[in-house]
């Protein structure tokens, strides 16, 4: 694992503090770690989203749509 030194006004090190001690982490470097996934999955989710945007309409989207969608995902959910 590669180490990375960063320099933190008293404020900002005071939050990190907390935050390591409120939501259990062990380590600054575990809530940083875990902050930098979090941005990652959202840059990719971003960039499906954008994708998805600029791709052509297939079909139009109704009520029965929305309704085979849930049968979809009720009987995904039962296995």
């Amino acid at each position: 694992m590669s180490t990375m030194n960063i320099s933190l006004p008293e404020s900002l090190k005071a939050f990190v503090d907390e935050q390591v001690a409120e939501r259990g982490y062990g380590t600054s470097s575990e809530y940083v770690r875990e902050l930098i996934r979090k941005e990652q999955d959202r840059s990719q989710l971003r960039a499906l989203m954008l994708q998805a945007a600029a791709s052509p309409v297939v079909a139009e989207m109704g009520p029965g749509y929305f309704a085979e969608l849930r049968d979809r995902i009720r009987k995904h959910a039962a296995r």
